[in-house]
C-alpha cells in the first residue's frame, strides 16, 4: 500500500513537469522564439502555446520599449573641451527571432554600441553646437544606432541626451562670454538709437531751415516748458540772434520815421 502512495506521487510529479514544459501561456507583449533540437522553428504567441517536451525549447522576448540610460561619458569635443555626457534611449524588438540568434545579449549590445556612438558623434561638435543643437545631435545618434542594431530586430524609436556637464573653470568662463555678449548687443542697440535720432534731427533742421518762423515758435515753446518746471532756480536761456533781427527792423524804421519829422 505504501508502494503504490509512492508510486503516485511519483505520476503526479511527472505530470506536473510534462504541463510545465508542454504549457506556456504569453501575454499580449510577449512572444515566444521556439527551437526545435536546437534549430530555429518559428515565433509563436500571444495566447496558449504548447511544446513537445524535450524536443522543442521556448525563450521569451517582450516586445514592449525599453527605456535605456546610457552612463555618463566622458567626451572631448572639436574644440578640445572635456565635458561628461548622459543620455537614455528607447527601443523595442521588432523582430525577436533575431534578438535571439544574431545577439548573445541584445540589451547589453544595444548599451555598449550607444555609449561608443555618443562618444563619438558628440566628439565631432564643439561645446556650442552641444548645447544649443541637442535635437540635431538626438537625431543623428538616433539614425547611426537605429542602422546598427536592425540586423539584430531592434529598432531605436527615439534617443535624448539627458545632461551635459562642464567643471567649475568652463561654466565661469561661459557666463564671462554670454556677459560680454550681452553688453556688446547693448552698445550696438545704443548706437543704433544715436543714429536714429541723429537723421531725425537733420530732417527736423531741414524743416525749420525753410520757416524761420517755426524756429522761433519752437523757441519760445522750449522757454515756456523749461520756466513752468523749474520756479525755484534762475535759468539762463540763450536768446538766438535771428529772433532781434524783427526787432531791430521795427527800431530802426522807428528811428528813421524820427528824423523825418524833426
Amino acid at each position: 500500500m505504501e508502494l503504490d502512495f509512492n508510486l503516485l506521487i511519483v505520476f503526479v510529479v511527472l505530470i506536473v513537469v510534462f504541463l510545465y514544459n508542454t504549457i506556456k501561456i504569453l501575454r499580449e507583449y510577449e512572444r515566444g522564439v521556439v527551437f526545435f533540437l536546437g534549430r530555429y522553428q518559428c515565433v509563436k504567441g500571444p495566447g496558449l502555446i504548447i511544446l513537445i517536451p524535450f524536443l522543442q525549447q521556448m525563450v521569451k522576448v517582450e516586445l514592449r520599449t525599453v527605456v535605456m540610460d546610457v552612463p555618463s561619458q566622458d567626451v572631448i569635443s572639436r574644440d578640445n573641451v572635456s565635458v561628461k555626457v548622459n543620455a537614455v534611449i528607447y527601443f523595442r524588438i521588432i523582430e525577436p527571432e533575431k534578438a535571439i540568434i544574431q545577439v548573445e545579449d541584445y540589451q547589453q549590445a544595444t548599451s555598449q554600441l550607444a555609449q561608443t556612438t555618443l562618444r563619438s558623434v558628440l566628439g565631432h561638435h564643439e561645446l556650442d553646437e552641444m548645447l544649443s543643437g541637442r535635437d540635431k545631435l538626438n537625431k543623428d545618434i538616433q539614425d547611426i544606432l537605429d542602422k546598427q542594431t536592425d540586423e539584430w530586430g531592434i529598432k531605436v524609436a527615439n534617443v535624448e541626451i539627458k545632461h551635459i556637464d562642464l567643471n567649475e573653470n568652463m561654466i565661469r568662463a561661459m557666463a564671462r562670454q554670454a556677459e560680454a555678449e550681452r553688453e556688446r548687443r547693448a552698445k550696438v542697440i545704443h548706437a543704433d538709437g544715436e543714429l536714429q535720432a541723429s537723421q531725425k534731427l537733420v530732417q527736423a533742421a531741414k524743416i525749420l531751415a525753410t520757416q524761420p518762423q517755426s524756429l522761433q515758435l519752437r523757441y519760445l515753446q522750449t522757454l515756456n516748458d523749461i520756466s513752468s518746471k523749474d520756479k525755484s532756480h534762475t535759468v539762463i536761456f540763450p536768446l538766438p540772434v535771428d529772433m532781434l533781427v524783427p526787432l531791430q527792423g521795427v527800431l530802426k524804421a522807428y528811428a528813421e520815421d524820427r528824423n523825418a519829422k524833426g
